[in-house]
């Protein structure tokens, strides 16, 4: 989800920004941003500065553990369109201000990245080689829990001192069919930047028994 702010009027900042002048921008607005997004309560998970026609569109990227409605967003695109008009970070031309929440294409690589992706599929490489694939049971800010889906010997290679234990509740027979994992603590160290896999009920699993296909 996103907002633009002032439904894309312009504000103060350069045409045309070389790549230097790019950096300094976003370090710029990092600093002068970050304070008042920690403070809403927030993460600035990133921002970035690009050329948009004649303009620049500023992004910034937030999230929280309880994730980011559109009121909130909201109130920080107000926030930071205030913080932005009192300085001169964008220097005197025209930008477009945007404000939105993390896609589901966010790289897990900080521990609250892994933390609010509890519950998902995700798949990360391993830093001794190989890949896992599995889902997200929790995570502090050194380890992250794994049930990780076995398919073959060289699923877990890497997870040195890992802990196992089979996954689900205690007594369940895994369906017909279903892959078995293998729950494991990993730390964040042995983990390289996980991805969330974009999932899909399939049609036979939402149709009742009794309708005809």
């Amino acid at each position: 989800m996103s907002v633009e702010s002032g439904g894309g009027r312009a504000h103060r900042g350069h045409d045309d920004a070389p790549a230097a002048g790019r950096a300094a921008a976003v370090d710029g607005l990092t600093r002068l941003l970050a304070p008042a997004v920690n403070a809403a309560g927030f993460d600035l998970e990133e921002v970035d500065v690009r050329p948009a026609g004649r303009r620049r569109l500023v992004k910034i990227v937030v999230d929280a553990d309880g994730g980011v409605s559109l009121d909130d967003v909201a109130l920080i695109s107000q926030t930071a369109s205030d913080l932005l008009d009192g300085s001169d970070v964008m220097g005197a031309g025209p930008y477009v201000l945007e404000v939105t929440s993390p896609g589901v294409d966010r790289p897990l690589t900080e521990p609250r990245h892994w933390r609010r992706a509890a519950g998902r599929l995700v798949v990360a490489p391993l830093a001794e080689g190989g890949q896992i694939e599995g889902r997200v049971v929790s995570a502090d800010d050194a380890t992250v829990v794994i049930d990780v889906v076995g398919q073959g010997s060289g699923d877990t290679k890497g997870a040195k001192g890992a802990k196992g234990s089979k996954g689900g509740p205690k007594g369940a027979k895994p369906g017909k069919g279903a892959p078995k994992t293998t729950r494991r603590r990993f730390d964040l160290g042995e983990l390289g930047r996980g991805r969330v896999q974009v999932e899909f009920r399939q049609a036979e699993e939402s149709r009742s028994p009794a309708e005809p296909e």
